[in-house]
């Protein structure tokens, strides 16, 4: 197998928020078609930011949550290809997609504390409590692969 070239894949972190029922958060992209339009959050790193740190800023970007602890997080960078006729915004340019690393946070406060429109520009319209094993059918198809071996990495962090 050949070794892929990390500089070509812009740096990403993502986030799995599970409450203590073992449910995961899911967002509905803004202005995303379906059916391919739930995830978690997920965002880039900036020069120099501690990846933990990274995926916490992003997090609160995205949901408003700050009532969080750590569970556990994947150990390498996952890597996905952008498909070839994808526009995104200008950061993405000159990237042939992306490598994240993935935490797994335990929500521990209330859900009032979602505010989806906290910085800015909602990424997200609506969001729900699901199943772990249900994000990967929710996915754009270009993702699905990371979203497994996200499952994977997470499906046996202890549930409450």
């Amino acid at each position: 197998m050949s070794q892929i070239d990390l500089s070509a894949y812009r740096p990403n972190v993502g986030v799995v928020l599970f409450n203590t029922a073992g449910q995961v958060w899911l967002g509905r992209r803004a202005n995303t078609p379906e059916p391919w339009n739930w995830q978690f959050p997920q965002g880039g790193v900036d020069e120099g930011e501690n990846l933990e740190a990274a995926a916490l800023r992003e997090l609160r970007e995205e949901t408003g949550v700050r009532s969080v602890e750590l569970l556990g997080r994947t150990g390498g960078w996952l890597v996905y290809d952008f498909p070839k006729d994808m526009r995104g915004p200008k950061s993405w340019q000159g990237f042939k997609g992306q490598r994240q690393v993935w935490f797994a946070f335990r929500f521990t406060g209330e859900d009032s504390e979602f505010d989806l429109a906290a910085h800015g520009e909602p990424e997200f319209d609506a969001w729900r409590w699901g199943a772990l094993e249900e994000a990967p059918d929710l996915i754009v198809p270009f993702k699905r692969d990371v979203y497994q071996q996200v499952v994977a990495a997470f499906e046996d962090l202890p549930k409450s």
